[in-house]
């Protein structure tokens, strides 16, 4: 009689599952080598539902400067908009740009020996800005060593077609990304969230970067306000048929200091929990095609400004815990 172990029926498994197409993986299969992204983070940048152009004090999850006066006056005062006529701040911003990249490119090649990069324009909204602006920090990015592309993060109401073409043309030598926060298809969702922007607009924007032959990487926040799973997951469907390149599954949590917090103290609102969120995501890295990419399947805050739910304070152990679930499917994230 043979006995086999349970820690070799579970290898077993692991090994005959199918491998999701990470977002690692594709720029492995791509460009032989490990590609990791640089987040970067610069001053002067807000976005257009915080600074009244179409709202005021932001998506509802969102911590700004609206409710943290304290930070406020931290802050520069300056702020950048598509209508600014000059840009006092740009070589302050391009230093930074600069300092910002070294460092973690630093980092990354002390830790993981890391040799390409991509550089992602990651805080707020990074094309809610005037036209000159973005072209010298987009051109100065790839001017670094070993950089081979960007991932630029915005809202499809802070697109242009006067951006697009300058990205299109980026990306005849570079691999450019978009990455688009979507959240939900449901306008009902977005008027609660205090989104400032629609459906109709998003689809628009999306179908145009995509005929630029753009990458396009849409965010999807699970666990909004009403939403049930089969809305959730019908989102997916819409941003699948959209032909994005990309995924990224975001939970709603409650930090201090949101619009989304006052909801949450009067017994409003109720996150997500964890079983429901792992379950979607199962379910949603299910239905992509084989082409799509998931570039994050969580995300979290471990310090004092969560309020709820208890579980995002670990990421590391939410994302074991999808992996375990994956596998339990077939599929090794």
């Amino acid at each position: 009689m043979v006995t086999i172990s349970l820690q070799n029926k579970k290898t077993s498994t692991k090994n005959r599952a199918k491998e999701v197409l990470t977002i690692g993986r594709y720029f492995k299969k791509k460009f032989k080598e490990k590609i990791y992204k640089v987040p970067i983070s610069i001053s002067g940048f807000t976005c257009p539902n915080i600074d009244g152009t179409v709202a005021r004090g932001g998506c509802s999850f969102c911590e700004n400067d609206s409710f943290s006066p304290n930070l406020q006056e931290k802050k520069p005062a300056f702020k950048l908009n598509p209508r600014t006529e000059q840009n006092p701040f740009l070589e302050r911003q391009l230093a930074q740009l600069e300092l910002q990249f070294n460092a973690t490119k630093s980092r990354l090649e002390n830790k993981f020996g890391t040799k390409k990069f991509i550089v992602y324009f990651q805080s707020f909204t990074n094309t809610y800005a005037p036209l000159e602006t973005l072209k010298a920090l987009y051109t100065k990015a790839l001017s670094f060593e070993n950089v081979i592309g960007l991932s630029i993060g915005t809202r499809t109401d802070c697109m242009t077609d006067e951006i697009l073409d300058f990205l299109e043309e980026l990306s005849k030598d570079k691999e450019i990304w978009v990455e688009y926060g979507i959240q939900s298809f449901y306008d009902d969702t977005l008027e609660k969230i205090n989104r400032g922007d629609d459906s109709a607009n998003m689809l628009k924007w999306i179908k145009k970067t995509k005929q630029r032959d753009l990458k396009v990487c849409g965010h999807l926040i699970y666990g909004l306000p009403d939403e049930t799973q089969e809305m959730m997951l019908e989102t997916l469907k819409k941003t699948i048929e959209l032909k994005v390149d990309s995924i990224k599954f975001h939970p709603l949590y409650v930090v201090k200091n949101t619009l989304l917090t006052k909801e949450f103290k009067k017994g409003l609102f109720t996150p997500i929990s964890e079983e429901l969120y792992i379950d979607t995501v199962v379910k949603s890295i299910k239905m992509l095609p084989d082409n799509i990419s998931v570039q994050r399947v969580t995300a979290g805050i471990d310090n004092s400004t969560l309020l709820s739910p208890s579980w995002c304070k670990n990421k590391h152990q939410q994302i074991k815990n999808i992996r375990e679930a994956l596998l339990k499917e077939g599929l090794r994230y």
